[in-house]
């Protein structure tokens, strides 16, 4: 079995944490790679919040993008929503 990558991510009060990805999912309509991260450790009484990227693994730098526009975002959400509600795909 392979090892999951970690990413590791700073926020905006300058502290990492470690993200591994959730799934990941590549869009035609927009003509590039999604990678969707889950946060690696959950403290008791945090929301485990699920992060998009736009996810472009071949890059040397800026691996993971931030979503562009809303019809983007709208079309991540609501892969997310399909996967996450329905069984058969968890």
């Amino acid at each position: 079995m392979a090892e999951e990558e970690i990413f590791i991510l700073t926020d905006h009060d300058g502290s990492e944490r470690e993200f591994k990805e959730l799934f990941s999912f590549d869009s035609k309509d927009f003509n590039r790679a999604y990678i969707i991260l889950e946060p690696v450790s959950v403290n008791d009484g945090e929301d485990m919040d699920v992060i998009p990227f736009i996810y472009d693994k071949d890059a040397d730098e800026g691996m993971l993008q931030p979503l562009e526009t809303d019809e983007e975002y709208d079309m991540v959400e609501e892969v997310m929503n399909t996967i996450f509600n329905n069984p058969k795909l968890q």
